[in-house]
């Protein structure tokens, strides 16, 4: 079973865990991303799929396995996800309910079998599925100093290019926070 694993951010340039049999590229599914999850372990505004926000291009790769089952679980333990919550990785086939029809469609596009990705909600304000608002997004950004901002900042300008959200606008006219090339 060849399997792909989709990503728009911090996988891209630190997989960790993920174990990777071939390099990332473009190519991989549009969908609708933008920076809205405050995250857990760090001080980013991370991208995150939300339905309220234009389709964007992603990347993918191939992984190191040709078992769904052990894929997510690679992800999971990547992106620190507690076990009791499998339904913020999402994948084809999916154990955790509905497909993504988005997704199935560019797998049918492709000579891959499976695809996993991560599927955490917006997060704002210790808030599990809200989503900031523009202005909040450019205020947590811009309230941030020291150590927290150069990381968060550093975050926003490696999510690739292509992946040119209405809040990553916002950030680089606003606070100079332009890709990184």
């Amino acid at each position: 079973m060849k399997i792909a694993c989709i990503a728009w951010g911090s996988l891209i340039w630190e997989p960790r865990e993920l174990k990777l049999a071939s390099e990332w590229r473009p190519g991989g599914p549009l969908l609708p991303i933008e920076f809205v999850r405050d995250s857990d372990d760090s001080d980013e505004l991370a991208v995150v799929m939300h339905e309220a926000a234009p389709p964007m291009p992603t990347y993918w790769a191939l992984l190191d396995t040709n078992d769904i089952d052990a894929a997510r679980e690679m992800l999971r333990q990547r992106e620190k996800i507690r076990p009791d919550y499998p339904q913020w990785v999402g994948s084809i086939p999916n154990p955790c309910g509905p497909v993504d029809e988005r997704v199935a469609e560019w797998l049918r596009t492709r000579e891959l079998d499976a695809a996993v990705w991560t599927a955490l909600p917006a997060k704002f304000a210790k808030v599990s599925e809200r989503a900031p608002s523009a202005h909040e997004a450019l205020a947590f950004l811009a309230g941030l100093q020291g150590e927290q901002r150069r990381k968060a900042e550093e975050y926003v300008r490696k999510v690739p290019r292509e992946i040119n959200t209405l809040y990553r606008k916002l950030f680089e006219d606003k606070l100079g926070l332009a890709p990184e090339d």
